[in-house]
């Protein structure tokens, strides 16, 4: 097959494409640039798509002996991305990035291009691995190893981007095992550190990115019952979940900490509480889509039972859900902590994602029973 490879210029893409290229595809390299602040260095394990990145990629496509280029799509992931995070944020949510990077540029504008220019897969160094059914339909499953399982950030991918994904390092056991094999090739990114963190946020300071790009009122901090227990220097600042820096003038009754537990954005206020209202019962989600094609109780209203991630590394839960409408009501059998509407639910049935949706509404029956 032609294979177009996204090189990011670490480790996983480069051992990605070389197993592509080993399998005997035309295999082209390309670097996404996703920023256009030309001073981007990378800092340790911090931001990703950075020069020193691009110079990486390029090393591996020559070591490789395959043709690279560099494609700008930092007016994209600004728009799909960074905006799209900026937004969400201002509305109340907490957004994961990768999520809409994987959706909207790597399996979308990415793919999009690939195939116009004749080629017939986009690689990718994902932990993940693409099955095909009797019938010829691919299914999205978990990588052999769990533990650098990437299945839940490509959740969003569609039943037509599966047929055109390729994930070659699927049945790896493990990620010492890639850097290993990167240093037998002569690949100089073999102990480069894995980036983490929100790449366009290269510092890790979000709170303080997000000063600068939305308006910061400020407002009361609330107990569940309403009362005022505090002052806050703008909603948007916080996160459901957060316990750190509230800076609460009234003390709880018990003297336990208290945890953010939903953020008004219209009333600019913030609600907190004890740690066991953070516990939810309860996921309803819209922007619903499905990794390959749905099983049959979605046409049909039923429910099914599955898993509930709602982290990228975060612990499966067991769960009912069913379709109402064109929305995902997902019932969970052991409650999760601090989900916030914005979050991505992905579902599983034993390694298979079914699909996936933005969480609208997250309810803790606990609390509705105050």
């Amino acid at each position: 097959m032609r294979v177009l490879a996204a090189m990011s210029g670490g480790v996983d893409s480069a051992v990605a494409a070389a197993r592509a290229v080993e399998a005997g595809h035309d295999v082209v390299g390309v670097h996404l640039a996703l920023s256009r602040m030309p001073g981007t260095l990378r800092t340790g394990s911090r931001g990703c798509c950075t020069i020193e990145d691009s110079r990486d990629a390029w090393r591996a496509c020559d070591i490789l002996g395959i043709p690279y280029y560099v494609w700008d799509f930092s007016e994209r992931f600004k728009e799909d991305v960074v905006q799209d995070f900026i937004d969400e944020y201002a509305a109340g949510r907490t957004p994961n990035p990768c999520m809409r990077c994987n959706e909207r540029i790597k399996f979308a504008a990415l793919l999009e291009k690939a195939i116009a220019l004749g080629f017939d897969a986009v690689c990718t160094g994902h932990y993940a691995k693409v099955i095909t059914d009797a019938d010829g339909n691919p299914e999205l499953h978990r990588a052999a190893d769990w533990a650098k399982d990437q299945s839940y950030v490509l959740g969003v991918l569609t039943h037509e981007q599966l047929k055109h994904s390729m994930f070659p390092l699927a049945d790896t056991p493990s990620k010492a095992e890639v850097r290993a094999e990167a240093e037998r090739r002569g690949l100089s990114v073999a102990n480069k550190p894995d980036s983490h963190d929100i790449c366009f946020i290269p510092d890790g300071d979000t709170a303080g990115w997000l000063a600068e790009k939305i308006e910061m009122t400020t407002g009361d901090i609330v107990d569940e019952s309403g009362a005022k227990v505090g002052e806050h220097p703008g909603a948007n600042a916080f996160t459901v979940g957060q316990r750190r820096g509230l800076k609460l003038g009234t003390p709880a009754a018990d003297g336990k900490p208290r945890f953010v537990l939903e953020i008004r954005p219209k009333e600019n206020k913030v609600v907190v509480g004890p740690e066991a209202l953070l516990a939810i019962d309860e996921i309803r989600g819209i922007k619903v889509s499905w990794a390959g094609l749905p099983i049959a109780e979605v046409a049909t209203g039923e429910d099914f039972d599955c898993y509930a991630q709602v982290r990228a590394h975060g612990d499966p839960v067991p769960a009912r859900a069913h379709m109402a409408g064109d929305g995902l009501v997902v019932t969970l059998e052991e409650p999760l902590r601090g989900v916030a509407p914005g979050q991505t639910v992905v579902l599983y049935q034993g390694s298979r994602v079914l699909g996936q949706a933005t969480i609208d509404a997250a309810r803790s029956l606990q609390r509705a029973a105050l």
